[in-house]
């Protein structure tokens, strides 16, 4: 089936993705990395009067869930984070201070925690879960038809950064190559930052995982 993007918007203080995606007939959608900014988003929910079935982070890094939460008690909907990203959820406070200099909310409580092959549904949209680690520990990206929302795994030109605690260089480009690569060359990527891309693009040109890496 086709899929709609109700909203794309970069929210937060680091200018996350947030996507907004989900059946186009039912208007039952699905939520991904609410990075902040949760009034417009609230207000784009509203507006075009979908049906939040879930709200999921690809990372737990607090710039892609720090409107979670009041998301969540808007909606009514499930917070979903994979289980290996809870420790990292639990630096959230502690992350803020040290790359912004603010005290931020507490986390997010999280409802449920996807794995790999799940299937994350918004009317007949479904969305696969793959399990992409590297960029921590419990970094998905989603796939759906003929699109995958990759996070901070894999980006146009770039790929995510394994420097930060829980990362993981060498398993980042092994799950790139072996998973988001394996996927066909049309397929659109929309990654966590930055423009969109495509499979086969990154595949032939990305500098760190590409062809010409």
């Amino acid at each position: 089936m086709s899929f709609t993007i109700f909203e794309h918007r970069a929210v937060g203080p680091l200018g996350c993705n947030c996507y907004i995606v989900g059946d186009p007939v039912t208007k039952e959608a699905v939520v991904i990395d609410p990075g902040g900014d949760a009034d417009d988003l609230a207000a784009v929910i509203h507006e075009q009067g979908l049906v939040v079935r879930s709200i999921v982070a690809t990372h737990a890094h607090f710039d892609h869930v720090l409107a979670a939460e009041r998301i969540r008690e808007l909606t009514g909907a499930p917070f979903l984070l994979h289980q290996e990203d809870k420790v990292v959820l639990s630096w959230l406070q502690e992350s803020g201070r040290l790359f912004l200099g603010i005290d931020l909310p507490p986390p997010p409580d999280v409802d449920s925690t996807p794995d790999e092959g799940e299937l994350l549904k918004a009317g007949e949209l479904e969305l696969q879960v793959l399990h992409t680690p590297g960029h921590s520990p419990g970094s998905i990206s989603l796939v759906a038809p003929g699109a995958v929302f990759s996070g901070d795994t894999l980006f146009a030109g770039s790929i995510g950064r394994s420097d930060l605690p829980g990362g993981d260089g060498a398993r980042l480009l092994s799950e790139i190559r072996s998973k988001l690569f394996a996927l066909p060359d049309e397929v659109a990527v929309y990654p966590g930052h930055g423009p969109s891309t495509t499979i086969g693009r990154e595949k032939v040109l990305n500098p760190f995982v590409g062809e010409r890496a």
